[in-house]
């Protein structure tokens, strides 16, 4: 007998951005479309106060949501305050954490299909003494029961490239000392692992970026690709993985449309993503790979602006929404 039909847990972001705002469009393009149900972990008033907000229904648990999802929005109550949208507010703090615990607690319990993510602002966080240093590493203390913490890897979708980074948030004169035979290993075996259980690709094949122009033109422009990168290659192929040695980083990516790889491993932030928003400014999502449960979340903050004028584009949630619904499908298949 097939497994039951769960809905997706949607955090609500910071409520003084535009999370509200894009869940209530992303629910209207879900219900006319035929999406998968989700429900929103949010003290109701922030939602009923929203821009284009429309009809809301209380539930009382997750099983509610598939009953009420195609007459109303389901949210899933917590308190808090109901700040001015554009205008955010430090005593939100908590129930922005709250929203976040709450989805990762019922998707890891079985009662939701996987975790979508709105926008959170790290400062506002921090002032109310959040000491993680950011969304990502807070999903992955929740994943860690005590025993280690898993390593979350980052990787984008949209343009048609998937594109996981080594390297993320850390400034570019040192991205190159950071780099390690052992991390790009760890990060491209997740990456591997992640591409048949939750994008169904029974053997992936990956391009591997150079982090050097040309990929270091065999040691004339740097050898990170000769000490570093490709000796991490040469032992991801050992394991049995499909990855290449380094490639040029602006040619790469243009291999990848033409369908050569699955998916690329690029060395630090502003190579991977600059293609992929290139492609998809509007679309692109963010998955968190490596953590135990499916994380998808818009490619984009919480733009104050856009939340003060009640106009958002929703694309990026709705392409969340859909891309967590494609790999929770895929994840069941594979278990």
């Amino acid at each position: 007998m097939a497994a039951p039909i769960l809905p997706l847990a949607m955090t609500m972001g910071d409520p003084a951005g535009v999370g509200p705002i894009i869940a209530w469009k992303t629910w209207e393009h879900a219900r006319q479309t035929g999406g998968r149900p989700f429900y929103v972990i949010a003290p109701p008033a922030v939602m009923a106060a929203a821009a284009n907000a429309g009809p809301l229904e209380t539930i009382p648990d997750t099983g509610h949501a598939l009953t009420t999802f195609h007459h109303a929005l389901p949210v899933l109550p917590i308190g808090g305050p109901v700040p001015t949208p554009g205008k955010p507010d430090p005593a939100s703090a908590a129930s922005v954490i709250e929203s976040i615990r709450l989805a990762v607690e019922h998707t890891r319990a079985g009662k939701a299909a996987a975790v979508v993510t709105n926008p959170i602002a790290k400062a506002l966080l921090y002032r109310a003494g959040f000491k993680h240093p950011g969304h990502t590493e807070y999903l992955a203390e929740l994943s860690a029961d005590g025993g280690e913490t898993p390593r979350p890897v980052m990787m984008l979708v949209g343009g048609g490239l998937r594109v996981a980074l080594v390297t993320i948030h850390r400034p570019l004169a040192s991205v190159v000392d950071s780099l390690t035979i052992m991390d790009i290993t760890e990060i491209g075996g997740i990456v591997g692992s992640a591409l048949m259980r939750d994008f169904g690709i029974a053997k992936p094949r990956i391009g591997l970026c150079g982090v050097n122009p040309h990929a270091g033109e065999d040691g004339e422009i740097g050898r990170e690709e000769i000490e570093i990168i490709n000796p991490a290659a040469a032992l991801l192929r050992s394991a049995g993985l499909d990855i290449s040695d380094a490639r040029p980083g602006d040619t790469i990516f243009h291999e990848m449309l033409g369908g050569r790889f699955d998916a690329i491993l690029a060395m630090y932030h502003d190579q991977g993503l600059i293609p992929v928003k290139t492609l998809d400014m509007w679309g692109g999502v963010n998955v968190t790979l490596g953590l135990p449960f499916i994380r998808t979340s818009p490619d984009h903050g919480v733009a104050y602006d856009a939340a003060a004028s009640g106009i958002a584009r929703p694309d990026s949630l709705i392409a969340a929404l859909k891309l967590a619904d494609a790999m929770a499908i895929a994840r069941a298949s594979a278990s």
